[in-house]
């Protein structure tokens, strides 16, 4: 079970919510070192303590979070930085 779950909506194609997914993916793999890798619309990213996956669908992303060590004690941290980034970068639906 996720520590984290975030689902945002979102009105863009499939495709423009993966390019808008792989810039964030990119920078969090320059930013926390993570792995990332796409499988179908899924993006599964991981480092060490930190192990996750974005879900796109036709209107809507989801993200799961797993923590442990550390990362378990500040997760509410984590959880509001995730979530301005989701919202930053899919925005709400109208």
């Amino acid at each position: 079970m996720a520590d984290i779950r975030i689902t945002q909506a979102h009105a863009l194609t499939l495709q423009q919510s993966k390019d808008a997914a792989q810039q964030v993916a990119d920078r969090m793999a320059a930013e926390y070192d993570m792995a990332t890798q796409w499988n179908g619309n899924v993006l599964v990213f991981g480092r060490s303590g930190i192990d996750g996956m974005l879900t796109l669908e036709e209107r809507q992303v989801t993200v799961d979070v797993t923590l442990s060590g550390f990362f378990q004690g500040v997760a509410p941290m984590i959880e509001d930085k995730i979530s301005r980034h989701i919202a930053r970068t899919f925005g709400a639906e109208d």
